[in-house]
């Protein structure tokens, strides 16, 4: 199945001349990069050919993976640019040193806990490695003096009903306060990613290749849906554009009602 035909509009493609030239060169650091928004922001900035990029995570398998993905791609230019650092970003210690280590100039930083139901559960959590570990990333790119911190954060940060949500509307507060800071800060929202880790998408497609039943929990919902490639070119896009204190949206179009998404997916 081509996760675009489920968005119910045309993937949107976003013109990445300025951000290419913005890119090129750069020291980059990218949190969380070996999640499925980190990883295709990786993908994308090597593309570019930065002077180094820094996949920053928890998770040693996932930017292993991604290291040997990307050195399939580009050979002995991986081996040259692509750095790969595991640790948490609750850890002032290693963030520390990584970011005295390679001065990044520009950081985006996408770790974070996004799901919604185990985050209810799970509410100090979210509040500790989104809230205090985006403050411990901030902190880091004040003291290294990064030129530019992107901030990833959701549309549930708008009136927040849920604890996620209301962790990355922090988020947004810890790096919008910072309006005196040679740092720029930025941030970008955007809604639910189709396919990516925790979504609807690969547990629907488990549950089809079962035989069914597909589960949803109330025919009512909507949610705005992007593609991976989609929220990437957004953030990246964010980088390159935005100025001190912006947030970036991306349009989404109208709201896809998951009842519609589930029998499209069927379908197909």
């Amino acid at each position: 199945v081509n996760i675009g035909d489920l968005l119910g509009r045309a993937e949107k493609h976003l013109d990445m001349t300025e951000v290419e030239a913005y890119f090129a060169g750069k020291r980059v650091l990218v949190t969380g990069g070996g999640g499925s928004i980190g990883s295709e922001l990786c993908r994308q900035i090597m593309s570019f050919t930065p002077a180094k990029l820094v996949l920053y995570d928890i998770s040693e398998n996932y930017i292993y993976d991604l290291f040997f993905e990307l050195q399939e791609k580009y050979g002995a230019l991986t081996r040259n640019t692509v750095e790969l650092r595991v640790g948490s970003i609750r850890d002032k210690a290693t963030l520390d040193r990584v970011f005295s280590e390679f001065q990044p100039e520009i950081v985006i930083h996408a770790a974070a806990h996004k799901h919604v139901p185990l985050m209810e559960r799970s509410g100090e959590e979210a509040i500790k490695n989104n809230v205090f570990g985006t403050w411990n990333t901030a902190n880091m790119a004040e003291k290294y003096g990064v030129e530019k911190f992107v901030l990833i954060s959701t549309d549930k940060a708008v009136n927040p009903t849920n604890i996620m949500g209301a962790s990355k509307r922090l988020c947004e507060m810890v790096v919008q306060c910072r309006q005196n800071s040679a740092t720029q800060f930025v941030a970008v929202r955007f809604g639910n990613v189709l396919g990516s880790n925790g979504s609807v998408i690969p547990l629907f497609r488990r549950q089809i290749e079962a035989g069914g039943p597909v589960t949803i929990t109330d025919k009512r919902i909507i949610r705005y849906f992007m593609t991976i490639p989609e929220a990437a070119q957004l953030v990246l896009q964010t980088g390159a554009m935005a100025q001190k204190g912006e947030l970036f949206v991306l349009d989404m179009g109208r709201p896809v009602r998951i009842y519609d998404l589930a029998v499209n997916m069927i379908k197909l």
